[in-house]
């Protein structure tokens, strides 16, 4: 099945934010670069692994778009930019509503195969997540 326009769009970018997320190292990147900017020296610091490896992982994470660079004179920081995330936390979202309703389903059922009355529950509520 073909995807067309903004559908297309938004896949393509939960396609190459889930793929930068799937290696640990970026993923300790985007952990540095939470609490503030960071040079590539800085955030090779911890990693026993060549600055040249260093910059192909920021490479990745600049073309999913979860870092930027900026210019401070030599300096050349990174930033963290966190609308790809939210786009990957309210797609996630869907499907943590969708789990929680089984799961509460089958507490129920467990409950009336015990014996009991199912338990009532409050209604689960739906936090809105918005991309930033």
């Amino acid at each position: 099945m073909e995807r067309i326009g903004y559908e297309r769009a938004t896949s393509s970018r939960l396609d190459a934010t889930f793929a930068a997320l799937a290696d640990p190292t970026r993923r300790a990147i985007l952990a540095r670069l939470a609490a503030g900017e960071a040079s590539v020296t800085e955030l090779a610091a911890p990693f026993a692994m060549s600055q040249p490896a260093i910059s192909k992982h920021l490479k990745v994470l600049e073309r999913a778009g979860l870092i930027s660079r900026g210019r401070d004179a030599q300096r050349r920081p990174r930033k963290l930019e966190a609308r790809p995330l939210g786009e990957a936390t309210a797609w996630l979202e869907t499907y943590r509503r969708f789990w929680e309703g089984s799961f509460a389903r089958l507490d129920d059922l467990l409950e009336e195969l015990q014996g009991g009355p199912p338990r009532r529950r409050a209604p689960v509520r739906r936090r809105k997540v918005r991309p930033r």
